[in-house]
């Protein structure tokens, strides 16, 4: 067809021509993708062509780039169950979101040193109508200084073990102007030990997470914001009127989030029955608490799915978004959520949205970040948004709440360094 001759590397891979895919990579777009959304690494990892999957990467190929169903090079390879592709593939995920945060991270640094010092506290906390769930959920008041390019976070909840949150006093110190690697260190004030946050996982931490990934759905979600409306949140019984409330210390407007939709599928015929069951279990333990019932055994590779007889003729024809199944067999599940949230906007908020956006995308970058900030600087209310309460889990409901701001330029730069009378103990926090 002669809107696929646009396509040359899919074609080699789909033809397990290494020769040519080699000689075409110095002129074609690796990262292109086809009618279906595919990238020319999906295809070579749906069809299990290692050596292409090789030579993609080392040029560059997207490991996180999702094509018209919404899935990854990285969750196909889960399907096709081969142990040292989804490791291989994991890695270089890790590696392209490393250097491309390290791309923007002299802008985003910037960007932090340019806004005014201040002190801000904020409150989370997550709520249930199950009185058993809500006992074990936890809720927390973080206070946070910024100063030039340090940030400081104290907070009270360290771990959550058999039942209940652990609490203790904790401070994440971020450095913008340190080396890369040694930005983050997380403080143990009662202890009195810290830890330096490593930005590259030890080949067990990834060996462990290739096993969580080979022994779980493949998960695929997405939250459109396209068709999300506010209006006015309404109190009173027999009056009714616009609800206007006081958040902390800020005068705010209620509005109703409608148009919140969730659409998640999952895959899951990579699993055995064996394993369905054991992670209907799991999660059973996780709702319960019992978070120490669940491990993770090393998992080997699955037997390779039959070799396809779907030609790139037939690959080519089918619609848009409809391609055949070139790999196992899939045994998916949608569902589409509708969910309620509140947000109250105040008009007083000494901050814009846009400084807190630059705040937090220099503390937790992540790729669909524009989006998070399209969204919150043209599609909000007028104001800043000081309390979101919206639904996690169909009885869970997730709260957090601006209590105070203000601007400073009295912070101390003793608050940013680690005191001299604490030792390190790079095994204090063994998840970071």
């Amino acid at each position: 067809m002669a809107d696929w001759e646009g396509y040359p590397l899919h074609e080699c891979v789909f033809h397990n021509d290494i020769r040519k895919l080699s000689q075409l990579l110095r002129v074609n777009d690796v990262a292109l993708k086809d009618m279906h959304g595919n990238t020319a690494l999906h295809l070579a990892v749906m069809l299990g062509r290692k050596d292409c999957i090789q030579l993609l990467l080392a040029h560059g190929a997207p490991v996180r780039m999702k094509n018209l169903q919404g899935w990854t090079p990285l969750a196909e390879s889960i399907s096709y169950g081969s142990r040292q592709t989804i490791l291989c593939l994991l890695k270089k995920l890790k590696q392209q979101s490393r250097e491309t945060l390290e791309e923007r991270r002299p802008a985003l640094i910037q960007a932090l040193k340019d806004i005014g010092d201040f002190y801000v506290e904020l409150k989370w906390d997550f709520q249930s109508w199950v009185p058993l769930v809500s006992r074990i959920l936890p809720s927390d008041v973080c206070k946070i200084h910024k100063k030039g390019s340090c940030l400081r976070l104290d907070t009270t909840l360290v771990d959550f073990n058999d039942m209940r949150w652990e609490r203790g006093d904790i401070t994440f110190v971020f450095d913008g102007d340190a080396p890369s690697n040694e930005g983050l260190t997380v403080l143990d004030n009662k202890l009195h030990v810290y830890q330096k946050i490593r930005s590259q996982e030890s080949e067990q931490e990834l060996e462990d997470e290739v096993d969580i990934l080979m022994s779980s759905d493949i998960m695929a979600a997405q939250m459109s914001t396209k068709r999300i409306t506010f209006s006015r949140a309404q109190s009173g019984w027999l009056f009714r009127e616009d609800k206007t409330e006081r958040v902390g210390e800020f005068e705010a407007d209620f509005y109703a989030v409608n148009g919140l939709i969730l659409d998640s599928r999952k895959r899951r015929e990579h699993l055995s029955p064996d394993d369905v069951q054991k992670n209907k279990a799991m999660m059973e333990n996780l709702t319960k608490g019992n978070w120490n019932n669940c491990e993770f055994q090393r998992r080997p590779s699955l037997p390779s799915p039959e070799e396809t007889n779907i030609k790139w003729e037939d690959y080519t024809s089918e619609p848009p978004g409809n391609p055949p199944c070139l790999g196992r067999p899939w045994i998916a599940k949608g569902s589409t959520k509708s969910f309620k949230a509140t947000v109250a906007m105040s008009k007083n908020f000494p901050m814009s949205i846009e400084v807190l956006l630059d705040v937090l995308e220099v503390i937790a970058p992540f790729k669909q970040f524009q989006k998070l900030r399209e969204f919150m600087t043209t599609k909000l209310p007028d104001g800043f948004p000081v309390k979101i309460e919206i639904p996690v889990f169909p009885t869970v409901t997730a709260k957090v709440t601006f209590t105070s701001f203000e601007w400073r330029d009295d912070i101390d730069d003793s608050m940013f360094l680690i005191p001299p009378n604490f030792r390190e103990d790079p095994n204090r926090f063994p998840d970071l």
